[in-house]
């Protein structure tokens, strides 16, 4: 399995093209909005010949949905959302002007998942909801490489904000150590901001949640 990471939009979003041996590859959270970022994407899938099986949100906050349609559209592949992230995604056309995303368009959800097994191509995940940071933000964990696509939950001695909407500070503490430092110390995270860290150094020096 291999993992390119794009960093798109005013917040700086971690936006993945995960793709098998075999070329068939995933987009999750396609932060992507201005032109010349949706370009850069799709030049590099043309130029690595991959083919774009699915779309994946972690979870709904704006920065990581921008480019939902626009690539769903390109690709004209199925959209995959949290369950419990319909309010937080429902939501975002009443303020994306505030934040100067004024052409954002909405797409239509393909299927709304839940906790469980999910399969593209040649990878299966362990699909683990953790919320705190949004009320159904999901993990994407890939056991055979020990990876782990993380979103918003944890970040390298950080973790994600609280005070947004459907945030819950408690929660998160308690699911980061419930669902994710139960992982082994050696899996990768490739979080949704910054760069990338590992299980067993966050539950070290992660001020906010040691282990």
């Amino acid at each position: 399995m291999q993992i390119k990471t794009f960093v798109f939009n005013p917040f700086s979003e971690n936006t993945s093209i995960i793709s098998d041996d075999s070329g068939n590859a995933i987009i999750v959270d396609p932060g992507c909005y201005e032109g010349h970022e949706i370009k850069e994407l799709t030049d590099y899938v043309s130029s690595e010949e991959m083919k774009i099986v699915a779309i994946l949100n972690t979870h709904c906050h704006i920065d990581h949905v921008l480019g939902n349609d626009a690539l769903k559209a390109h690709y004209k592949v199925d959209l995959w959302v949290p369950m419990n992230e319909k309010e937080i995604l429902k939501a975002i056309p009443s303020y994306a002007p505030n934040y100067g995303f004024a052409r954002y368009k909405e797409a239509e959800v393909d299927y709304w998942f839940e906790e469980g097994e999910m399969t593209f191509g040649e990878m299966t995940f362990d699909v683990i909801e953790v919320p705190g940071h949004s009320p159904g933000h999901m993990v994407f964990y890939h056991a055979a490489s020990k990876t782990l696509i993380g979103g918003d939950v944890l970040f390298r001695e950080s973790i994600g904000r609280t005070d947004l909407p459907g945030g819950n500070h408690e929660d998160l503490l308690r699911n980061i150590k419930r669902k994710v430092y139960t992982l082994p110390d050696d899996v990768t995270v490739y979080p949704g901001h910054g760069p990338v860290t590992t299980i067993g150094h966050e539950k070290q020096f992660n001020p906010f949640v040691l282990a």
